[in-house]
């Protein structure tokens, strides 16, 4: 409601996080080595660039829109999210919200309506970072696709909003780089790449051990070595449609429920059975890592 929505506007902001708390954060996510280095470059850049600006000093034009390309599911979100709390860190971003949107968040379907629908997203990201997925699929239909309209009022914003608002789009690495290059308003806004690389088998056990950690499961230690197989060869067979983190979360599920109907037909199950994914737990997963990749 109405109410609600200004009750939030009014809630107080949380004070800023301190930069190295949100460093050490960085530090502690799996995998994304060359990631992590370039976005520890961008917030050394930021610090000082800020530092500068606060004496008076002149600064280089310097954009912190970014681009992230990559499978689905292989962080772009979090460390999209991560940046955005460290630019209120700063004091770049006055809120540090995150707002995630898609093409269907952006694009109407009548003439007009593109303008509108885009421009209460940006309003609502102002004083943060708007997170635009397949961002490359605005730019994808013919001359009358709306899309094209977005695209105009995104550049604009950041434009008119310059310290207000930080654009990260995201999605594949080919129409990634057809769509900046699709448009010179883009690639004079858009400088800074970020490739995000699939996460090998040993990565993809590890962010799996941290699902069951978290959600009260353990591993026996034959059905570790099971999920160590099965991760290796997911990887190894990966198709164009794999999806890193979210099979896991897929893994993760299908595990669960073959674990509960096992327990369920237990008569007096113990607080281990309740908790230890046996072998044959992962049968099932197996198997439909083998369909996913086979698709």
């Amino acid at each position: 409601t109405g109410a609600d929505e200004k009750k939030e506007e009014e809630a107080p902001l949380p004070p800023p996080e301190k930069i190295e708390d949100l460093k050490k954060e960085l530090d502690t996510y799996i995998g994304l080595g060359e990631v992590k280095r370039e976005v520890n470059n961008l917030i050394n850049m930021a610090t000082v660039f800020k530092r500068r600006e606060e004496t008076g000093l002149p600064n280089a034009d310097f954009s912190l829109h970014m681009v992230f390309t990559g499978n689905p599911g292989t962080g772009k979100t979090m460390i999209a999210r991560l940046m955005a709390r460290v630019y209120r860190s700063l004091g770049i971003l006055s809120k540090g919200q995150l707002v995630e949107v898609d093409r269907s968040g952006l694009v109407a379907g009548y003439v007009g309506q593109t303008a509108i629908k885009t421009s209460k997203v940006i309003e609502k990201a102002l004083g943060g970072v708007l997170f635009i997925d397949e961002a490359y699929s605005l730019a994808s239909g013919g001359e009358n696709d709306f899309g094209r309209e977005a695209i105009e009022t995104i550049l604009k914003a950041m434009e008119d909003h310059r310290d207000e608002l930080i654009v990260v789009v995201a999605g594949y690495d080919g129409p990634m780089e057809k769509f900046i290059n699709s448009n010179p308003g883009l690639q004079s806004r858009f400088n800074k790449y970020f490739y995000f690389p699939d996460y090998n088998g040993e990565q993809l056990l590890y962010i799996f051990k941290g699902q069951c950690k978290k959600n009260g499961y353990a591993l026996t230690e034959e059905a570790e070595a099971e999920a160590k197989a099965m991760f290796e060869e997911l990887y190894e067979n990966r198709g164009e449609n794999f999806g890193n983190g979210r099979d896991v979360r897929n893994v993760f599920e299908d595990t669960v429920v073959r674990q509960s109907n096992r327990v369920a037909a237990l008569d007096a199950p113990t607080k281990d059975d309740l908790m230890q994914f046996l072998p044959e737990d992962l049968k099932d997963a197996d198997e439909t890592c083998e369909t996913d990749a086979e698709e």
